[in-house]
């Protein structure tokens, strides 16, 4: 059973840094796109990053230049860089194994940005 696990999230002021890990297990890693998601409260979860098996990215325009993804194919572990944190980046992110048509997802890491 593939399984994904964020971490990394937490409290931090605006202006600051935070890095997600997302390991994945039970399944293969390196052969598949990954991306990172978020939900804020109230609203759509909405796409942050993806990566591609041979390491193409793509930042959603609200995030570019601030927030950088990156995968490391021997710990099967996917990263989101994250700069110069807003409150409007506050949410619930999520990684995810992208398949046609499988997705897998974690559980969700909270990212809460307030001074």
């Amino acid at each position: 059973q593939v399984q994904l696990m964020e971490s990394g999230g937490g409290l931090v002021q605006p202006g600051g840094s935070l890095r997600l890990s997302c390991g994945v297990s039970g399944g293969a890693f390196s052969i598949y796109a990954m991306g990172w998601y978020r939900q804020a409260p109230g609203k759509q979860r909405e796409l942050v990053a993806t990566i591609t098996s041979v390491g193409s990215t793509n930042v959603a325009d609200s995030v570019k230049g601030r927030f950088a993804i990156s995968r490391d194919n021997a710990k099967n572990t996917v990263y989101l860089q994250m700069n110069s944190l807003k409150p409007e980046d506050t949410a619930v992110y999520y990684c995810a194994r992208i398949g046609h048509p499988d997705v897998y997802w974690g559980q969700g890491t909270q990212v809460t940005v307030s001074s």
